[in-house]
């Protein structure tokens, strides 16, 4: 007998590229068997009927920050996991960029402690690629893979010193890390708040030129080239970026590509009147560059499709713009943000849960983010057509900083299953 049995649903399936109606079953945690013809359906412990509503794979994020240690006031992992479990979220990838950060084995395992107590999804740790993300150290990336770290990144603190980088990217390949890199050149970055142009000049806004992040990827892929390392640029924002991505990938280096929803939903111009819950790094871009990176996703150039989500507290955010915190919440809002895209035409839901959830979870070597037999019962149900108003103070999270505050979205969560387990339920 199986444990669950989902009928009636719409099944989504990223690696297939596909949409059938049928009926899914788990057990003992993992999906043992997909029914989408008119075989006669298994016997189960529980019976949930989907009313035709999408089954898909759950949403595997990389680049979640969570404050702990050191900031638990603006998000702990039990808010940060109830958020993820609501938004259909069920791997959270975290960022190493906590106070103090994590670049040391005691550090990652206090973490990994703390997620396993407090979070009711899968949380996956990435650690830190210098000490302190100072750019002038590598840690000691075999002790932290033992321990159980991910991946390794400095967050947006680019290493500028490209020998340091070099040796760490040749010592990641020995062991077969991935890197995370953030594209930008610090030089031209250093300050900014928003995009270089006409808006920027107009509201008077320290701006960072589009070009910035191509010099950053250009050197990134150098080093890549030389050093043969797996490396994922975390976000690419700007078009002038993808000609060099889209030739590093001919030339067959282990490279792929992220961005955040943010950067796919929002332009320049939404900052309007300095409204900071729109400051976040990199800057939001011109019209013309998120049209390039939506169809830079749509066609598999860029990879994957994250939250970013980085929880500011009020006092940091109620500044002037610049000097304002970056960053927004978003483990909550990125599957109806996702919508906004499908809704409009820019891509089909078997592309966007590639993104999100398929193309993440292979790239970290995860058996999750697909519908497949023995794959993890890691599941989202969601309708993409319930309206709703998005009301900041009905979020899981502790840092309630979102961009969507009072924005009329469509695409709700309905319930969320991690391992079989029903995590999260719509009341």
């Amino acid at each position: 007998m199986m444990d669950i049995l989902f009928t009636n649903a719409k099944l989504i399936d990223p690696d297939a590229r596909n949409i059938a109606t049928g009926a899914l079953a788990t057990k003992n945690g993992k999906i043992a068997a997909i029914i989408t013809d008119n075989s006669t359906l298994p016997d189960a412990a529980q019976i949930i009927d989907c009313d035709r509503k999408y089954l898909a794979p759950g949403i595997v994020d990389i680049g979640v920050k969570v404050c702990e240690p050191g900031e638990r006031h603006k998000e702990s992992f039990g808010t940060a996991g109830l958020a993820a479990a609501a938004g259909g979220v069920t791997t959270m990838v975290t960022r190493p960029d906590t106070d103090p950060a994590i670049d040391n084995p005691e550090t990652l395992e206090f973490v990994i402690r703390r997620a396993r107590e407090a979070a009711p999804v899968n949380v996956l740790p990435m650690a830190a690629l210098t000490k302190g993300r100072q750019g002038r150290q590598m840690t000691e990336i075999g002790f932290l893979l033992d321990a159980g770290a991910v991946a390794f990144t400095d967050c947006d603190h680019v290493v500028t010193n490209s020998k340091v980088l070099a040796r760490a990217l040749s010592y990641a390949k020995s062991l077969g890390a991935l890197v995370l890199g953030h594209p930008q050149d610090p030089g031209l970055s250093i300050g900014a708040a928003a995009t270089s142009g006409k808006f920027a000049s107009l509201r008077g806004l320290p701006a960072v030129p589009p070009m910035a992040e191509r010099m950053g990827l250009d050197r990134d892929i150098a080093i890549v080239e030389m050093t043969g390392a797996s490396y994922h640029a975390d976000q690419i924002t700007t078009s002038r970026a993808l000609p060099p991505l889209e030739r590093a990938k001919h030339n067959g280096f282990d490279i792929t590509a992220g961005t955040s929803i943010h950067h796919l939903t929002l332009n320049a111009l939404d900052v309007a009147n300095y409204r900071t819950f729109f400051k976040i790094k990199p800057p939001l871009r011109d019209e013309d560059d998120r049209l390039a990176i939506t169809r830079a996703v749509q066609t598999g150039l860029i990879d994957i499709i994250s939250s970013m989500h980085t929880p500011q507290d009020e006092e940091s955010k109620r500044l002037p713009f610049e000097a304002a915190a970056s960053g927004a919440v978003a483990l909550e809002t990125l599957l109806p943000a996702a919508m906004q895209l499908f809704h409009s035409g820019a891509m089909d839901l078997p592309t966007l849960w590639r993104a999100m959830s398929l193309n993440p979870a292979k790239r970290l070597g995860l058996p999750s983010g697909r519908l497949s037999i023995q794959a993890p019962a890691d599941l989202v149900i969601f309708d993409p057509h319930a309206p709703f108003v998005m009301d900041r103070s009905s979020l899981q999270s502790k840092s309630r900083n979102t961009p969507f505050d009072g924005t009329r979205m469509q695409g709700k969560v309905i319930r969320t299953y991690v391992a079989g387990n029903n995590v999260y339920q719509r009341t």
